[in-house]
């Protein structure tokens, strides 16, 4: 793979690993105030339209229009 490829791949996992981490730490931080996490199913499912959202946005930069 060249280096370019491998640091792109090694950054992008680091960043993931740190908003994820942000996330983790937001939520046990609502859950320990609350004594309860309070993420219902639509919740999840918005989040998760998010995230996609977001990677379909990051796949459009590299394409030539």
């Amino acid at each position: 793979m060249e280096a370019w490829k491998t640091r792109t791949m090694i950054i992008g996992a680091i960043l993931g690993g740190v908003v994820g981490l942000v996330a983790a730490y937001l939520i046990v931080q609502q859950s320990s105030q609350a004594k309860k996490a309070n993420i219902t199913a639509g919740q999840g499912v918005q989040v998760g339209l998010g995230v996609l959202s977001i990677l379909r946005l990051i796949s459009e930069f590299g394409k030539n229009k």
